[in-house]
């Protein structure tokens, strides 16, 4: 069995797809989880409740965490750390590896270009010390002996499956579609890396069923080429054929429209990650499995197949 904790977003969705190359046997929980393949075992659960968390990791040979609360600091502050240790407790008991997809929060905002594996835990935002702190417990449990467990990492990402998680889908395509201009933050002319969530899904399930890869930190497959924001605004425009226009939300914008939409108040201690080169380095992956990323070109143009 393996279990997807947090199955109904949009990695848990394409990992769902991607884990039936391994097995039939995949239990999908959420609060309300809705089958993405005929075989899925279907688990309903309150996952800030740790007997339900119990429940819901017990007979899984592999657990993959893919869950997404509320992106608000208040909440993460209460939610993570909580979260993570009921399922390290549950992973030791039932002996079920587990495989967390993270972001790259917890580094330091230096360690942008490139990211890579081995950067030290040095968050330079609230948010970030809640990932550090989650990290820090995942790989201790680790180094204690008490389960085995890999952390995967993602930058930014976007695909077809729950656009609104995706700030390029919600900033680009959304605008675009509504015939107006496309939007970034900070610097349009900065490099940044995006991963591509049937793909991020795809190194996720490889990472979980090689055993060799667990105790380490991967990167996940990512293209090697980091395009501007205007370069990727031009790319949808071409798919869409569309006007290619892009304007630039500055922070004080930001911190002005959290009055009115608070995710856009809780983006303004990430701006760091906008307003210099933010390049993802996935040849740790690409090496282990002789494994080629899709090009950013080809996936936006699957995105938008999927999409009309």
């Amino acid at each position: 069995m393996q279990t997807i904790l947090g199955a109904g977003g949009s990695i848990g969705t394409e990992l769902a797809k991607e884990l039936l190359t391994y097995t039939k046997d995949i239990r999908l929980v959420s609060r309300n989880p809705i089958k993405v393949n005929n075989t899925d075992q279907l688990f309903s659960a309150d996952l800030s409740d740790a007997a339900q968390v119990d429940k819901a990791i017990a007979g899984s040979e592999v657990c993959y965490v893919t869950v997404g609360f509320e992106y608000k600091l208040s909440v993460w502050e209460e939610s993570w750390l909580p979260f993570i240790y009921n399922v390290i407790d549950a992973c030791e008991k039932h002996s079920c590896r587990l495989v967390f997809f993270d972001n790259i929060y917890a580094l330091h905002d230096t360690a942008l270009n490139p990211v890579l594996e081995d950067a030290a835990l040095d968050p330079v935002s609230k948010k970030g010390q809640v990932r550090a702190a989650v990290n820090k417990a995942i790989l201790k449990a680790v180094s204690d002996g008490r389960i085995e467990a890999i952390i995967a990492r993602a930058p930014d990402f976007f695909g077809a499956a729950k656009i609104q998680n995706s700030l390029l889908m919600n900033l680009v395509y959304n605008n675009f579609k509504k015939s107006k201009s496309a939007q970034w933050l900070c610097n349009a002319d900065m490099p940044h890396s995006m991963g591509y969530t049937p793909e991020l899904a795809r190194g996720t399930a490889m990472l979980g069923n090689t055993q060799d890869a667990f105790n380490q930190i991967w990167n996940l497959p990512v293209c090697a080429v980091a395009p501007t924001g205007r370069e990727w605004a031009a790319m949808f425009a071409a798919e869409m054929q569309v006007k290619n226009k892009i304007s630039v939300l500055p922070v004080w914008m930001l911190k002005i429209l959290g009055i009115f939409i608070p995710v856009m108040g809780e983006l303004v201690e990430m701006k760091y990650q906008y307003d210099r080169p933010y390049f993802f380095d996935s040849s740790k992956f690409n090496q282990r499995f002789s494994y080629q990323p899709m090009s950013n070109e080809a996936a936006v143009k699957e995105v938008l197949t999927k999409l009309n």
